[in-house]
Parts: C-alpha cells; structure tokens; sequence
C-alpha cells in the first residue's frame, strides 16, 4: 500500500501535528506502508527524501499545481492532515477534494480532523443571515459544512483525534455519508530506559539543586496560551510553604504558532516575569531539547503542570507525555470539560488563569509522597492505551476498509454496466 500525506507543514520540530504526522509515518513503515507527503517549499526535511515541496505556499493559485503533483503520484489513497494554522488558515484546501474529484482522481482520500468547531468562514460584504442559511442548508443535505467546506463531505472516512472535534461533527453533518473514527493521538516524547531514582539525582546535579528539592515540570511549547503568566505567580506561592521547591519548563518557545522573532520576545517576556518576581534562581527554562533529554527530565521530577489557558484535554500530547512519564498531574480544565478526563484519580483540576487554585494544589501534592505516586501510577496504566503501535493499527485498518468498500463499490458498478449493455 502506498499513501500520500498532504501536510500544510512538515517541521516536526516546530509544529505537533507535522510530529504526529512523522510519528505515524514511521509506524506504518513498519508495516509495510509506503508513504509520502506533500507539502510547501518552506517545510520538508531535507533528509527525509519522501517529503516533497510541491507549492510555495497554500492560496487559490496554487490548487491547480498541487492537484497535478497529486495526481502524479502512484499511490492507493490520499491522506489530508488538517488543522486551521497549519495551512495558514487558507480557505483553498477546503475545495481540494471536490476538485480533485472532478479532475478524474479515483482513489479514497481520508482527512484527518485535529481541530474542528471554532473557527468557520464569515466573508466580508455579505449579510452574515445569508451566509448562515447557506451554511446550515448546505450542512443539512451533507453537501459541505460552516468550518472546512468540501473537505469532510469530500472524504471517503473522517477521522478525528479527540471527542470534541466528533460530537461537533456529528452535529453539524446528520446525513454526512462517510464513516467517522476517533483515534486518539499518544505521548510526543517516548519514555527512556533509565532508572527513576538515577534521574533524579541527575537532573538535580545538573542544576546544582540540593537532594532535598521537589520538582515541578511543565512539558510543552512555551506559548502566551499554556498559562505561564499564570504558573509563575503560583509557583512563586508554592516557594513560600514549600522553599525546596523548583521549577523546571521544559521546551522551545519558537514553533509554526510563534515565529523566530516573535519567539525571541517572548522568551525575554518571561524571563523578565521571572525576574519581577524574583524567581531567577528556582526556575529552568531549558529551551529545546532532545527527546530523550526531556524524558530524563521528567524522570527526574516530582509533579507535572499544565496550566494552559484553554484547559487541558485527551488531544494533548504534553498531557499524554506526563502520564506516560508517571507524574500526578495539576492542570486547568476545559469549557466544556472533557469527558474523557472527569473524573480521573491521576490528574487534579484548577480553573484557567486562578494562581491561587494552581498553588493550592502543588502545595498540597508537595507534601505527599505516597498520594504522588498512586497518582502517577494510575496515569501511567491509563496512558498505556494510547501508543503509537496501537494508533498505526488502527490507521491501516481505516485505509483496508475504506479500500475495500472502494473496491466492492467498483465491482457493483461493473456489474449493473454489465447488465445495462446488454
């Protein structure tokens, strides 16, 4: 089996759902899944001879030649991963698939949903009731939806990553034709071979921290929506009870969200912040780093946190990383609240933006060791679904069934051309 993957980047480093794109590409290499991705000239990886820069950027004028690079792959099926931003919020790819249908494409293409339900077309100069009919007559006949255009409706399978993007699927589309999946994304960091108490001592010797001292760790890009103008004031909070206490933010702050420049400023916005509040010899900030180095780290620390501004939830490869590294975990809770996360015995909610809540809850987890670990335990086994083998076993399963329902549906045709020729 051969599969295109149309990526609106492919900088794993930079950007979470190009990672879980290169992720999924490796397991299903491993069963004999050949893929490639096409993508933009400013994104392959240079080394990664299957990445091909096929348009210089996403616009209407670009379709044509993108849908000619399509075209002239050999390939079984097309598989979109989308997400607004990773696209550049460019509307051009919601009429890909109708396009390419029209053009003579023949084999399924499955896109992939990793953000769905906040963001929808509202063009200037038209009445906002007029486009809201359109809109909703064209989502009841399942014909094209408010968010992403042709590019469900257009789908052989949908997939989604978390329960949210599904049930405002579901809703919107009634008589959506093509079959829905939930597959679940896994940790973005894989856990290292090394022993727990070994990577304690080490991480507190690398920063000249005492053996007393209990680290918290935040795991994640540094971005103005993970609630760091947040954790910093109640970390400061944490430092009044619990004095032994240090905290370590772990990764870069530049990403496809936050741009060279613009990471630059804020990376010296927070370390300004520290400074104010006279947290420059508590907290790390350790910038990026190599997987296996982040893991070492989490190893090495004592509690998770996720402040982020949004709330937490199961789409969350940070969230998914701490379990898998066996931390308890404070996070802020989502609006609505997950349902895959309420309640969960590992994982202590707070309301976003409340520095006083977040301290609360770290103090509290501070002072107990036996709590911390049944906590990170229970984390642990309920991160244990969620793997990358497990996940690529699914995809294939999709892409056999979707196939195979192409294929039946041919044979029925060839059948009734049969019968009406004679």
């Amino acid at each position: 089996m051969r599969v295109i993957f149309l990526a609106g980047t492919y900088c794993p480093a930079y950007c979470g759902v190009a990672d879980y794109t290169a992720q999924l590409r490796q397991q299903l290499q491993q069963r004999q899944i050949e893929s490639i991705v096409l993508t933009t000239h400013d994104a392959p990886t240079p080394s990664d001879t299957a990445v091909q820069a096929v348009i210089a950027q996403w616009h209407w004028t670009t379709l044509w030649p993108l849908v000619r690079s399509i075209q002239a792959q050999s390939a079984d099926l097309l598989h979109i991963q989308h997400a607004a931003g990773t696209y550049g919020f460019d509307r051009s790819i919601f009429l890909l698939p109708l396009l390419l249908k029209r053009l003579g494409w023949s084999a399924p293409i499955i896109t992939t949903v990793h953000e769905y339900g906040w963001w929808e077309w509202q063009p200037r100069g038209i009445p906002p009731n007029w486009i809201e009919s359109l809109k909703t007559w064209g989502q009841e006949r399942g014909w094209w939806d408010r968010e992403d255009g042709f590019l469900l409706t257009q789908s052989e399978a949908i997939i989604t990553t978390n329960a949210a993007a599904a049930t405002a699927i579901r809703s919107r589309l009634p008589n959506l034709k093509a079959p829905l999946y939930r597959i679940p994304i896994a940790a973005n960091v894989s856990v290292a071979s090394i022993d727990r108490e070994l990577a304690k001592q080490q991480v507190r010797q690398e920063f000249g921290w005492s053996t007393e001292t209990q680290i918290l760790a935040f795991f994640g890009f540094l971005h103005p929506v993970k609630g760091l103008e947040t954790l910093l004031p109640a970390f400061r909070q944490v430092l009044a009870v619990v004095p032994q206490a240090r905290l370590l933010l772990l990764g870069s702050v530049e990403s496809l969200a936050l741009p060279a420049e613009a990471a630059t400023q804020y990376w010296q916005q927070l370390q300004q912040l520290i400074d104010r509040l006279g947290l420059h010899e508590t907290v790390h900030m350790t910038g990026y780093q190599e997987a296996n180095k982040i893991s070492e780290y989490l190893a090495g620390a004592d509690v998770g946190v996720l402040p982020f501004n949004p709330g937490v939830t199961l789409k969350s490869g940070s969230l998914l990383t701490l379990m898998a590294h066996a931390l308890p975990i404070v996070a802020t809770q989502s609006s609505p609240p997950d349902p895959d996360l309420d309640p969960k015995d590992w994982l202590r909610f707070v309301a976003p933006r409340d520095p006083d809540a977040l301290a609360t809850q770290l103090i509290d987890l501070l002072g107990q060791p036996e709590l911390r670990q049944q906590m990170g335990q229970a984390g642990y086994h309920f991160s244990q679904q969620f793997s990358w083998p497990a996940i690529a076993d699914a995809h294939l399963e999709v892409y056999e069934m979707v196939l195979r329902s192409r294929t039946m549906s041919d044979c029925i045709y060839q059948r009734h051309l049969k019968y009406f020729k004679k």
